[in-house]
């Protein structure tokens, strides 16, 4: 073989196989990309501080979950862990309108994180609420583990919230009768 066909035929190969190296780093990026993103979703678990001291909130998400089973219940560590609820109705339901099919069985849990912070001087609160949900499309399949939709979350966020404005707002009239009560006296 002559070194003048046999370097312009390598370098032919040497381009073919970048080509095929580069396409395989795509693919392969692309695929992991869907991972990245998936997990990237998730860490971004709702979340929103309260001017209210710590031991306020956590009984108002007590009372928020009381109607839920608990798993883990340990105010001093700041976390709360139903156990799966059922909510196969809900979601085909909600879904019903859509272009996906009925599931079999649904389920969620919810981890609910409290914790105590500052800001300046006066005492926050941040809670945070991450809900789970798993479908089974068919006994063969499993469970799969799929986004939620946030809105079980939000509206948890929204309803604390909503108590602690209103319990602020009694302690005030309470207040305010009491210096009342104390100037007729």
């Amino acid at each position: 073989m002559n070194t003048k066909t046999f370097l312009p035929q390598f370098i032919k190969t040497g381009k073919n196989i970048a080509i095929a190296m580069l396409t395989i780093a795509l693919i392969t990026a692309c695929s992991s990309y869907e991972n990245f993103k998936n997990i990237s979703e998730d860490i971004e678990i709702p979340s929103q501080v309260y001017k209210a001291d710590y031991n306020k909130v956590w009984q108002e998400v007590i009372k928020l979950t009381s109607q839920y089973e608990r798993e883990v219940y340990n105010q001093e560590a700041g976390i709360i862990k139903t156990r799966w609820k059922d909510n196969t109705l809900e979601l085909n339901f909600s879904d019903s309108f859509g272009s996906n099919d009925a599931v079999k069985a649904a389920q969620f849990k919810l981890i609910i994180n409290v914790v105590k912070g500052y800001r300046g001087t006066k005492e926050v609160t941040k809670v945070s609420v991450f809900k789970r949900q798993r479908v089974e499309q068919d006994f063969l399949q499993g469970w799969k583990i799929i986004r939620s939709d946030g809105i079980l979350e939000k509206a948890f966020l929204y309803r604390i919230e909503r108590a602690l404005a209103i319990e602020n707002k009694l302690q005030e009239i309470e207040d305010k009768k009491a210096k009342e009560a104390e100037k007729n006296f």
